[in-house]
């Protein structure tokens, strides 16, 4: 571990020296990549930093307390060690915790896409509360929602819904949502007032640029068509709806959010890119074992990640045994007490992966 961050301070102070450089200072584009590579190591040498501080501290009481030849000083030098001793212990838990490895994809925007499954209209009106309740979420953390493409039920339910959140970090506490959301409840179409069990599935995907993945012109059949409504009424008599299908891949995606093709197209090709960017990482992903079993999840629309029992008020994440009766509080946007905790086990799962390495 200490050659690791001895290697991370040489680098560090060699990205200093860099932007000192005239020359670099001269290309805006290289000095904003090294500043950032430096922002990124920053908390992990300061944190080295102060950790060789208190060993340093250490080595000074041991040598009091060895000179110490007065009862009453030898106590108080004692508690000082002990003290420093306890410091030590905090500061290299969290150099470890500093180390574990970062998603690359944790600062990036998330294309969520919501779909109503088994359980017809109760399914979709489930869609809908998930939906509400991450737009809860992303407005406290005070980031962006745009809807790209939604396909709503008569009753106000969502047979599917696909959305762009933007906001630094989006990625590092939503990624955990994918997967089957299971509900558990009295369905508002149940007149003989039994439980019903419903699910919708989530899709976290990262936001990616041109940059990100590769698409060919060739390999896309791009079809236009008219608009439609809830229960399939017509909206728009032009032909501003766009579907695009990924031949190598046999991907489609359809978009008739906007009035302007244009702008549908643009949102088509940024779920496409997502979905593509997913595909590839997911076959990286499957070929890496250790990445897989410190994972918390699969990330799969078919693993049931959680279940929400309206009657008891209660919430369960499967994926680490997560009971909490609070789930009016969490339909209302209160994710951290469920996102907190996974992102706890992720890292313990990295830090022992890591560790046995």
């Amino acid at each position: 571990m200490f050659e690791r961050l001895e290697a991370i301070v040489r680098r560090f102070e060699a990205l200093e020296a860099e932007l000192a450089d005239p020359s670099v200072l001269a290309d805006p584009a290289r000095y904003q990549k090294l500043a950032k590579e430096a922002a990124e190591l920053e908390p992990t040498v300061a944190a080295y930093r102060a950790y060789r501080d208190l060993v340093a501290r250490r080595e000074e009481t041991r040598a009091l307390l060895e000179a110490a030849d007065d009862d009453a000083w030898r106590e108080l030098v004692k508690e000082e060690l002990s003290a420093i001793e306890d410091a030590l212990e905090r500061a290299e838990a969290e150099l470890r915790s500093l180390l574990v490895p970062k998603d690359p994809n944790d600062d990036k925007n998330v294309i969520l896409e919501i779909r109503g499954a088994a359980g017809g209209e109760e399914a979709a009106l489930f869609a809908a509360d998930l939906f509400r309740m991450y737009s809860r979420y992303a407005e406290a953390k005070g980031w962006k929602v745009e809807v790209l493409d939604a396909h709503y039920t008569d009753l106000g339910g969502i047979k599917e819904i696909v959305c762009l959140i933007q906001g630094r970090g989006a990625y590092s506490r939503l990624k955990f949502e994918s997967g089957a959301h299971r509900v558990q409840r009295v369905p508002v179409t149940e007149s003989g007032g039994r439980i019903h069990t419903s699910t919708a599935t989530v899709a976290v995907l990262p936001e990616v640029e041109d940059v990100d993945v590769e698409i060919h012109e060739k390999d896309l059949r791009i079809d236009t068509f008219a608009s439609s409504g809830p229960g399939g009424q017509s909206v728009n008599t032009t032909m501003s709806a766009v579907r695009i299908t990924h031949l190598p891949t046999g991907i489609v995606v359809s978009v008739q959010d906007e009035r302007s093709q244009h702008r549908n197209k643009e949102k088509a090709m940024k779920i496409l890119r997502a979905r593509l960017y997913e595909r590839m990482r997911a076959k990286q992903e499957a070929e890496l074992a250790k990445t897989r079993k410190a994972a918390v999840g699969t990330g799969e629309r078919s693993e049931r990640i959680r279940t929400y029992n309206f009657p008891q008020n209660r919430v369960t994440d499967h994926r680490i045994g997560l009971t909490l009766h609070r789930l009016d509080a969490v339909l209302e946007g209160a994710l951290d007490l469920i996102i907190e905790p996974l992102l706890l086990h992720e890292r313990a799962a990295k830090l022992s992966a890591m560790e046995g390495a």
